[in-house]
């Protein structure tokens, strides 16, 4: 059965080439392309237990999406809503995912970029620099349904954001722990590993195990 919340979300879904981000490469840095795993301290229901990929970190502040936390909305419910048919199996029947608590009537789409491109060909694409992209325009999935789209991605309904300061004082105040890996491993987490382990996988990348985490753990 259909959540409220998840009702709510494809009756309102657009990835609309209107959308704020446009296309542009930017030399991203501080904390992105790494992951964010929320501390056992963690008090905001949106965030306990979830492993974010930060896809943005300027002074400004930053944005990342979670990849852990599946909706009971599949893909291809989200494509017949923008008027695309997603007949290739098993990818019909992925689930879409929360993202986060800002603008979940929005769909954002982290893939994989092409070798060798320097910037994606989509309307509106955050390409990040030595990571992944991600879009929010419907060619995506236009790509996607005609079978010539990216063949790795991960679709959420919102994302997670950050005023300028935030996420560091959060980070400082023990709300998360970030964790940078090589581009591939962190691709593989989140496009191949099943959802229930993508947490303790994140922390492997550090040696640890989950059930040695603290809650007075800081930066990776």
């Amino acid at each position: 059965m259909i959540s409220a919340f998840t009702k709510k979300c494809i009756g309102q879904f657009d990835l609309c080439k209107n959308h704020q981000m446009t296309q542009k490469t930017v030399d991203v840095q501080h904390l992105a392309n790494q992951f964010l795993i929320a501390m056992p301290g963690m008090v905001d229901e949106n965030f306990a237990g979830s492993v974010i990929y930060l896809c943005d970190h300027t002074p400004s502040g930053a944005m990342g999406l979670v990849i852990n936390r599946p909706t009971d909305v599949d893909l291809a419910t989200v494509f017949d809503k923008v008027d695309l048919k997603l007949e290739i199996q098993p990818k019909a029947i992925e689930p879409v995912y929360f993202g986060g608590p800002v603008q979940t009537d929005r769909g954002f789409v982290l893939h994989e970029q092409k070798q060798g491109e320097h910037t994606t060909h989509y309307s509106s694409s955050l390409r990040i620099p030595g990571g992944l992209a991600m879009t929010t325009s419907k060619d995506v999935l236009e790509e996607v349904a005609a079978g010539y789209g990216p063949s790795r991605f991960l679709m959420t309904l919102g994302y997670a954001g950050w005023s300028a300061g935030q996420l560091e004082d959060e980070i400082a105040r023990n709300g998360w722990l970030n964790v940078p890996a090589p581009t591939e491993e962190m691709a593989h987490i989140i496009f191949d590993t099943p959802d229930e382990f993508k947490y303790q996988n994140v922390l492997a990348l550090l040696g640890i195990e989950q059930s040695f985490l603290s809650t007075t753990a800081g930066h990776a």
